[in-house]
């Protein structure tokens, strides 16, 4: 069902037969950006935000085949087309503004269109590189391929970090969210331009758990920066934390949320946190012994869930220090602006309609995080509950309404 890379920096041009002068002056304007990308990476021209570095394709299937394996993990959509995955490398920017690299997948669909509309989805919370979206996990593949497999353009970052990305993952670090996202956008149109293809310049957003708070992060950068292309047809964000210091800090210590959960999202994004703000000098200070000895290595992205999970212990008062206890939820200096700068993805006026997907039984993402965001971006927020199921069944149960509502604002042709 693949197919041999048809890009990469140290390769010649892929041997393709290009039958109109579309086409080749697609891959032309493919093959100029991969050339600018290589030389970044020699050290001869300067990287821009979104040139390629590579293109590795990593699923080719038919529309039967496309429709077994969505049914194969239990995505119940219509199926329209094949479809065609790349993982993507690609220039983005790191947390203190230096020039580093990104991975994504991209999917487009076997269909005659050539002018697509596209569709973001943004992943949830993962600890192990290889489970991001365009290496081998196939759960958030296949949420991004059930958009291709009814005529969009689909888009997935793994967001810095994971992937195929250098380093470690700032999780859930707003900013980054965004540029990684949105750079991802702009790679992905150099792909299409290589298959002939482009995008209509309509985006539509989604995104689940940290991807929801990911979504939202985008939404409000391509409605603000119009020199990426696109207009925000709409968004839907599925149990995000969108408020980490009013809603989802103070319920990870109050017992809203479970205290498994909510010890892994506390030494996550402590340690990730910390990379970018100094938040302590060492370990002991923030995390309780025997915890401190281990706690980085532990996200070292190559630990796994239950990994990481067996190596914390049961609540965060066991993990945290009485300092740190108190600092989460008074937070000040650096701390206050590590939340602030993760608490803005709602702090924009839309002018595309927003949905909030959340439940009232979530014990991992409270629903106050969505009625925080809705208040604070306005009239065109509207929340929608999925009923008293977990945190996981949010997403299953969203993304069918989700691909429904988006045909009716922008059908795919």
């Amino acid at each position: 069902m693949g197919r041999k890379a048809a890009f990469r920096c140290a390769s010649g041009p892929p041997r393709r037969v290009y039958r109109s002068s579309v086409a080749l002056l697609s891959v032309l304007v493919l093959l100029l950006s991969g050339l600018v990308a290589c030389g970044a990476q020699r050290g001869g021209v300067a990287a821009a935000p979104g040139e390629v570095v590579s293109v590795t394709p990593v699923l080719g299937s038919t529309t039967e085949q496309t429709a077994d394996y969505l049914k194969e993990w239990a995505i119940q959509t219509p199926v329209r087309n094949g479809i065609d995955a790349y993982r993507v490398v690609y220039r983005t920017s790191a947390p203190d503004g230096a020039d580093t690299t990104a991975s994504g997948l991209v999917v487009l669909p076997r269909t005659e269109a050539r002018r697509l509309p596209v569709v973001s989805y943004a992943h949830g919370t993962i600890v192990r590189k290889d489970e991001a979206p365009s290496a081998d996990a196939e759960t958030d593949r296949a949420r991004t391929a059930l958009f291709a497999a009814v005529g969009y353009a689909a888009v997935a970052p793994d967001y810095l970090g994971l992937g195929e990305g250098p380093g470690s993952h700032p999780y859930a670090h707003v900013p980054t969210e965004a540029s990684a996202s949105a750079d991802l956008l702009r790679a992905a149109r150099m792909v299409a331009a290589r298959e002939g293809r482009e995008f209509d310049g309509t985006l539509l957003v989604t995104g689940f758990s940290q991807g929801g708070q990911a979504a939202m992060a985008l939404a409000e950068r391509v409605a603000t920066a119009p020199d990426l292309g696109f207009t925000l047809a709409g968004v839907a964000a599925v149990s995000g934390p969108y408020a980490v210091r009013e809603v989802q800090t103070p319920a990870a210590l109050d017992g809203r949320i479970s205290p498994r959960a909510a010890v892994l999202y506390i030494a996550y994004w402590l340690t990730a946190m910390n990379r970018i703000y100094r938040l302590y000098d060492e370990p002991g200070e923030a995390f309780q012994p025997p915890y401190a000895e281990r706690v980085e290595q532990l996200f070292d992205g190559r630990h796994d869930i239950l990994s990481v999970s067996t190596g914390l212990p049961a609540t965060p008062r066991e993990l945290l220090t009485p300092r740190f206890q108190a600092l989460a939820l008074d937070p000040t200096g650096e701390a206050l602006r590590a939340m602030t700068d993760s608490d803005g993805a709602c702090d924009w006026t839309p002018r595309a309609p927003v949905r909030l997907y959340v439940s009232s039984d979530d014990r991992a993402v409270p629903a106050a995080n969505a009625e925080r965001c809705r208040a604070a971006l306005g009239d065109r927020a509207s929340v929608v509950d999925l009923g008293p199921v977990d945190h996981s069944a949010t997403v299953r149960l969203a993304l069918p309404g989700i691909l429904a509502w988006f045909g009716e604002l922008t059908p795919a042709p």
